[in-house]
């Protein structure tokens, strides 16, 4: 029992840290889905949508500061109740993710490692065993340092790294890009699908009323409907998932017309996202001009990308004069593309060569 506590610590403490410093190097993607938890169509607390960031970093800095406290040693009471009370709060999300198909990405590795739903349910599952393995077997639970000094010194650093990091990630750009739109991807190449690869599977259900009544029928039963009988709806359900590219959701569309392939072909393109410009970053899109002139002078096009309506668009353009047009994409594809609101992303035929946040708006390389 003393070799499985001491393997059940060791691996305890290394997921929650690794688990932890995944998600801080890309907290503004984490705290997306928090937003999508407290979202109405999940457990409408709309309330705290507000607060999500702050409490996406204070979670995944307590995942890494829980790990450290477990692998040390140090505190094991409060540690040991600590993390069992985290991850039965975790098993909760991810089973009602799972059961009731509401948020498809826990978002428990962030863009590194994507499971499904049931996956996340059964990785906090196996997590919540081991940690009752450890509470349940405390006294085999040791110090690896003696000195109370040294694992308070231990831990302050810890703090004060991930406090760092946090911040840098923030303000500037994820030490590691571990998205779809990461530098040197080519956007068009994403979206290919290999010959062959296997197709997605739907059962198609149709509803009709039939003598008052609605009835429900499959592909197979279509031509068993009754003359006279009048349509409802016709419902997709996914049931095998067949290959989906890497990049599924980009498009760049301004009055009804998509101009991916023009812009994707582009030698010298800049583009501006910004997903939400009522919530874009004033001193962000107060650089944006200066960038826009700069690229033009160096031949490059410039467009902007946003989810925002066509009245937005037209309050910010009287409010900052922007010198570009901005297109339309949907807002999740461009989260994904840059956490940053705005940011600056170069692209030449199609492969992104550079991301910056809005920051570092005047480090840009224009060649």
């Amino acid at each position: 029992m003393k070799a499985l506590t001491h393997l059940s610590r060791f691996i305890v403490g290394f997921l929650f840290i690794i688990s932890g410093l995944i998600k801080l190097n890309d907290p503004v993607g984490f705290s997306f889905k928090l937003d999508e938890y407290f979202s109405e169509a999940v457990f409408n607390m709309p309330f705290l949508q507000p607060y999500t960031l702050g409490l996406a970093v204070f979670l995944v800095i307590a995942e890494v500061f829980l790990g450290v406290l477990l692998l040390l040693g140090f505190k094991k009471k409060f540690t040991l109740w600590s993390l069992f009370l985290m991850i039965v709060f975790f098993s909760f999300l991810t089973f009602y993710s799972a059961y009731f198909n509401k948020v498809t990405d826990c978002g428990c590795f962030g863009d590194a490692l994507k499971l499904t739903p049931w996956q996340s349910f059964y990785k906090d599952v196996a997590l919540l065993v081991l940690i009752l393995i450890l509470m349940l077997n405390q006294k085999h639970i040791r110090p690896i340092v003696k000195k109370d000094s040294t694992n308070y010194a231990i831990v302050a650093i810890a703090l004060i790294l991930c406090g760092i990091m946090g911040y840098s990630v923030l303000n500037y750009l994820p030490f590691v890009d571990f998205r779809a739109y990461k530098v040197g991807t080519n956007i068009k190449k994403g979206m290919e699908v290999p010959e062959g690869a296997p197709q997605s599977k739907y059962n198609i259900i149709f509803t009709y009323k039939v003598n008052g009544a609605e009835k429900q029928y499959t592909m197979d039963e279509i031509a068993n409907v009754p003359e006279g009988a009048e349509f409802i709806s016709r419902e997709e359900i996914l049931v095998e998932q067949g290959y989906e590219p890497p990049i599924h959701d980009f498009f760049i569309e301004k009055d009804g017309a998509n101009y991916i392939e023009d812009f994707l072909e582009e030698p010298k393109l800049v583009m501006f996202v910004a997903y939400d410009l009522e919530k874009a970053d004033v001193e962000g899109l107060k650089k944006l001009n200066a960038v826009a002139e700069k690229a033009k002078a160096k031949g490059y096009k410039v467009i902007g990308m946003t989810a925002s309506s066509n009245n937005v668009i037209e309050t910010k353009n009287s409010k900052y004069h922007f010198t570009f047009d901005f297109y339309f994409c949907d807002a999740t594809t461009l989260k994904t593309i840059e956490r940053a609101n705005p940011s600056i992303v170069v692209l030449e035929y199609g492969t992104i060569v550079e991301k910056e946040h809005w920051n570092n708006a005047d480090k840009v390389t224009l060649k």
